[in-house]
């Protein structure tokens, strides 16, 4: 398969593009259809019910494995190699369970505004980056949820643009991203609705 990583991207090992179900798909443009196919199914899923669980390692899996299922065999596990991003394979279900536990606190005590803690959960899953790949689309994803479900606001629109490719979009978010690892959400909270 010839895929080529837009700045930011984590690289699968060939170990882990073994893991494609679809082996007719050959180029990124085409793993990128059939993964969109596969997330359109799971927004819909994710957005048609309230989900009790939301904020839980068994929910952070089973949306991977909505979202990527189709496509990739090793959707909803949690990775086992080191990444360019991202805790130790060995912290990933401690650090999932402790963001779990935050943002539950913060939502409870109103530590910040409802779109503040969904940024933060967000930035944080990403960081963590519990899975071999798609850990953006799947955190942007489950911030959406948070803004809906848990706040009834609307979902965010993450520079109405996809951030997939190479483009200023995916520039602008990745500058975000950086940026709050600094501990400054301001810039990923303006990327996230604008």
């Amino acid at each position: 398969m010839d895929i080529t990583y837009p700045a930011g991207a984590t690289p699968l090992a060939p170990d882990e593009t073994e893991g494609l179900l679809l082996l007719h798909i050959t180029t990124r443009e085409q793993l990128n259809h059939w993964e969109q196919l596969n997330i359109g199914q799971a927004e819909e899923w994710a957005f048609s019910r309230s989900h009790k669980d939301l904020l839980s390692q068994h929910f952070i899996c089973r949306l991977h494995k909505k979202m990527f299922g189709s496509v990739w065999a090793w959707a909803g596990q949690f990775r086992k190699s080191m990444k360019n991003i991202g805790v130790q394979p060995w912290q990933i279900a401690e650090e999932v369970n402790q963001l779990c536990q935050d943002t539950s606190a913060w939502i409870e005590s109103a530590t910040y505004l409802p779109d503040e803690i969904c940024v933060r959960f967000h930035h944080k899953l990403v960081w963590i980056h519990p899975f071999v790949n798609g850990n953006g689309r799947q955190a942007r994803l489950m911030a959406d949820l948070l803004a809906k479900q848990v706040f009834n606001n609307e979902p965010f629109t993450w520079g109405r643009k996809d951030l997939g490719g190479p483009g200023k979009s995916r520039s602008v978010y990745i500058k975000a991203l950086k940026a709050a690892d600094e501990h400054d959400f301001s810039l990923l909270l303006k990327f996230a609705r604008s």
